[in-house]
């Protein structure tokens, strides 16, 4: 049985990350804003070009189109980001994904759909909730909080 002399130095904490930085590899906010606008090309100009010519044809089709665009919004980001990859395609051209923050792997359908419903409370407080990121510890956006996921480069983890 061996006694500790006052002057041993006490165990030290296994080496992580430094106190207050993520812990792990994490995606920027220009990044992801460039994702963010790619997907808005990919998919906002097709469904608006369908929206405009729904406008021409009719007064109730544009209301019916323009519903089914935005279910098509949400369609697009919860299938792509609670896929296997955890990518949009605009993700994916800027190398990112969504990763899951306390298990690791996808996120799944469910979750991602309500990242996309959190997206939307995001901006409501001047974009405070997409801005959070630029000083959480963990670049995490509101809608990152809500469905427990963080952006990170698409290589970082396989």
């Amino acid at each position: 049985m061996s006694q500790q002399t006052p002057y041993e130095s006490a165990p030290q904490p296994p080496p992580g990350p430094p106190v207050g930085g993520p812990s792990g590899p994490r995606s920027g906010f220009w990044i992801r804003l460039g994702a963010y606008l790619l997907d808005g090309l990919i998919y906002g100009i097709p469904a608006a070009i369908v929206v405009v010519i729904a406008a021409l044809i009719s007064d109730a089709l544009v209301i019916l189109v323009y519903l089914l665009a935005i279910a098509g919004y949400f369609a697009y980001f919860t299938y792509f980001e609670g896929g296997p990859t955890g990518a949009t395609p605009g993700k994916r051209v800027c190398g990112i994904r969504v990763y899951d923050f306390r298990e690791g792997g996808q996120i799944g359908m469910g979750r991602a759909f309500i990242r996309q419903i959190m997206k939307q409370i995001d901006g409501i407080p001047i974009y405070l909730g997409f801005l959070w990121m630029l000083w959480d510890s963990e670049k995490q956006t509101w809608h990152d909080k809500v469905a427990g996921s963080v952006v990170v480069p698409a290589d970082a983890y396989r």
